[in-house]
């Protein structure tokens, strides 16, 4: 979870948190514009953020030493999962795990949508209702349409909207209301 999300949850102010922990200003205001990197502070400094923003240092640090896959290869590993759980195990657990809200809370939300709406696609392919937990997260959309490698790929040599336009239409319910191309989520090897 980000310094700022935190901040938002706890409703705490830059100016409360550099009053309360000490630390100046700038540097708050630096951390959170990503002009400052978090894991090149001293110490003391990140002891201070946790000491006040009551989280544990490495909660603060855990994102800065994540990394993130290539949008395509996570669909990859989603569509993999499905193929060898099968489809009530991965709703399980998908569900136990609350992978979906993990990575919303991270921010990483292509990620977040796509594995909801590969939860949603698959509960209602099998009669399963849908898991409230998440409607929040369901009133969520990507700004601009992610389309797979594939279909980019067939627009750019033939430069012809029809192909992005025909695999939109086509795409599953479930990832285009989120703004996500997806027509084919069965079919890996």
């Amino acid at each position: 979870m980000t310094i700022q999300r935190i901040m938002e949850d706890k409703n705490i102010t830059r100016y409360r948190l550099s009053k309360n922990s000490g630390i100046p200003y700038t540097t708050i205001t630096d951390i959170l514009s990503g002009k400052a990197q978090l894991e090149k502070c001293t110490a003391e400094t990140i002891y201070k953020l946790a000491k006040e923003l009551d989280v544990p240092m490495e909660t603060l640090l855990e994102p800065c030493f994540e990394t993130r896959s290539s949008f395509e290869l996570y669909k990859s590993n989603v569509c993999h999962q499905v193929k060898e759980k099968g489809d009530i195990q991965f709703i399980i657990d998908t569900l136990e795990n609350n992978e979906i809200r993990k990575l919303y809370d991270k921010e990483w939300y292509p990620e977040s949508l796509y594995l909801l709406a590969m939860l949603d696609y698959i509960s209602r392919e099998n009669n399963v209702p849908v898991c409230a937990d998440y409607n929040d997260i369901r009133k969520c959309k990507l700004k601009e349409t992610v389309y797979p490698v594939s279909i980019l790929t067939a627009f750019v040599v033939s430069k012809s909207e029809d192909i992005k336009e025909e695999a939109y239409r086509d795409a599953i319910p479930e990832f285009r209301r989120f703004n996500i191309v997806e027509n084919e989520v069965r079919n890996v090897i």
